[in-house]
């Protein structure tokens, strides 16, 4: 396992030595980790690297390399490079599950622990949970846009670097793909990996047929063949058929052809009649070539004959909407047993953090739907037996009252006094609660463009604290 306790932003080390220097670093503090904006541009976001950060919590600790090398920056003193020595995180950690759907400005994580450990650790949760939550999502919408073909992740020679390209084909998993073509990220997740053969294996033999006969020897049970190397009606398909007609009459089952280039819509149509022409009705006809959930969209509105999709680029890169937002902030500290809630104020009411230690609750309706998520302080309580009326945090008129409901706490304790309490699940068992709570989800708030805003309300007790702070901020 690798040792990340240095992949942090300097500032985050200075700041140590200097709480440490001004003995406040052993202060007790709240700090929560969440996004303003879904990912995407769409109505839900979906959790994704939780297991990465409980691996990186786990192994927190300054190596005697790590401690030079903070030495020969000439920053820190010597007592303070000295009591890292010894580092070791004993907070505490409260998660949402991972594969959880959650909203803007809803408490992912919440840390409460020493000053000098709550403060380390932010730059790796943000730069864990925010990409893989935002692929995970990607890849949920591009699933969603498929209508349940299977959808298989090609990104790893288009992403970031190995790390992007690995972990983000596990995200991708996690948002409802079937299989990857990274054969590392197969390894280490224990997911399926698929993939056929590349134009280069086409083209290196003398003619496209015997290039499809060499596939078809190798592999009679597994031959999906690329059909447009040359010209996909007029040779590709043709040629496909002649060699599966050939399995079939030794007994195999070929299963189909890939289209990676043209008007996929046309094609997809035209070889799927010449392939029924042929006898052969069921079989899959996959397409690849710079997809993403708005190009499926509209190839399905198009009526094209693809049932089954190869995502890459603008998957593994999230092409249109490069990053979630995800920030951490301090939203409360300790003086003995008395909190003291923290608030940041902004001239723009989208960056004033929720103050205070919160959990927070979903609400269901009779059917099991989600119908709101409401942000507590961490003492509060719902008597589910009685209405519950929850108000728009901002346009406070706006309120909706519940009487039939079932209420469902979101936070877990990830960790206990330093102790880990996460239970660990498959990428696959993510993936299917994944798809647990999506269809907990009203299919407005799932649509690809404009979805409906899903209701995140603050408790009236939380919502008295937020605005008294506000109205007593002293500015100097």
């Amino acid at each position: 396992m690798r040792n990340l306790t240095l992949l942090t932003d300097l500032y985050q080390l200075t700041m140590l030595n200097g709480y440490f220097e001004k003995n406040i670093h052993e202060d007790i503090v709240v700090f929560d980790m969440f996004f303003r904006k879904n990912a995407c541009n769409g109505g839900y976001t979906i959790v994704s690297g939780i297991e990465q950060f409980v691996d990186y919590i786990n192994n927190l600790h300054f190596s005697d390399e790590d401690l030079e090398y903070l030495r020969s920056l000439k920053l820190f003193s010597d007592n303070f490079l000295t009591f890292l020595k010894d580092f070791k995180f004993t907070g505490d950690i409260y998660s949402v599950e991972e594969g959880t759907i959650m909203f803007p400005n809803e408490p992912i994580i919440t840390v409460k622990a020493p000053l000098y450990q709550a403060q380390l650790i932010e730059t790796a949760l943000l730069t864990i949970v925010n990409f893989q939550s935002l692929i995970a999502t990607k890849a949920s919408r591009v699933c969603l846009a498929a209508q349940g073909d299977p959808v298989f992740e090609f990104g790893l020679r288009r992403a970031q670097g190995p790390d992007a390209g690995t972990y983000g084909a596990r995200a991708a998993m996690i948002g409802g793909c079937h299989g990857t073509a990274n054969v590392l990220a197969g390894k280490l997740f224990d997911v399926p990996v698929i993939g056929t053969q590349a134009h280069s294996w086409v083209q290196k033999f003398d003619t496209e047929l015997e290039s499809f006969e060499a596939y078809a020897d190798v592999y009679p049970d597994k031959c999906l063949l690329l059909v447009d190397t040359y010209n996909v009606l007029n040779s590709g398909v043709p040629n496909a058929i002649k060699v599966f007609k050939d399995l079939a009459s030794k007994g195999h089952k070929p299963l189909g052809i890939r289209l990676d280039s043209g008007d996929l819509q046309y094609l997809s149509v035209e070889a799927k009649k010449m392939l029924d022409e042929a006898g052969f009705t069921d079989l899959s006809i996959t397409a690849s070539n710079d997809l993403d959930e708005y190009t499926i969209t509209n190839l399905k509105s198009e009526g094209a004959a693809i049932n089954s999709w190869g995502v890459g680029t603008k998957l593994i890169t999230s092409a249109d909407s490069p990053s979630l937002g995800g920030v951490y902030k301090l939203a409360a500290s300790y003086k003995g047993d008395s909190i003291e809630p923290k608030i940041k104020v902004s001239e723009d009411p989208e960056k004033i953090n929720n103050p205070g230690f919160k959990k927070i609750i979903r609400i269901y309706n009779a059917e099991g739907k989600a119908e709101a998520d409401f942000i507590m302080l961490h003492d509060e309580e719902i008597d589910a037996t009685k209405p519950l009326t929850v108000f728009h945090p901002v346009y406070t008129w706006k309120s909706t009252t519940f009487e039939s409901y079932t209420v469902k706490e979101l936070h877990q304790p990830l960790f206990i006094g330093g102790e880990c309490k996460h239970n660990k699940k498959t990428v696959i068992e993510i993936r299917d609660y994944v798809q647990d709570e999506l269809s907990t989800l009203w299919e407005a708030y799932k649509r690809i463009s404009s979805p409906k805003v899903y209701k995140v309300d603050l408790s009236k007790k939380l919502w008295d604290l937020k605005s008294n702070l506000l109205d007593t901020k002293k500015f100097v």
